[in-house]
């Protein structure tokens, strides 16, 4: 199979399963659904709901991304484009000004 000039493979941080216990588990499918859909093709492109960060965060992300009902959740990401890789490094959940990733509250 021929891949697309701009695909690019997904990696995923050991702390990604830690972080995908404490959420619901009906929602993992959209998850998973939503960062093959944002992040295969063109992941470093800002866009509505993929946006680069303004600080730099204490977990290595430069990304990220805003899904599900009300923007909910949120997946902090780097690219590599030498290496046409994308490395997902925290899946958290939004409500209000408050962000959870994995079992504590976040200040990105």
């Amino acid at each position: 199979m021929k891949r697309s000039k701009s695909y690019f493979d997904l990696a995923y941080a050991t702390q990604v399963n830690e972080h995908l216990a404490v959420i619901e588990r009906k929602y993992h499918s959209l998850i998973q659904r939503s960062i093959e859909t944002y992040l295969r093709f063109e992941p470093d492109v800002e866009t509505r709901n993929r946006k680069p960060l303004k600080r730099p965060s204490g977990i290595g992300a430069e990304w990220e991304i805003r899904f599900g009902q009300d923007n909910r959740f949120r997946v902090f990401y780097a690219v590599e484009p030498e290496n046409r890789r994308v490395l997902i490094l925290a899946i958290g959940t939004k409500r209000g000004s408050r962000l959870v990733i994995g079992r504590q509250e976040v200040i990105l």
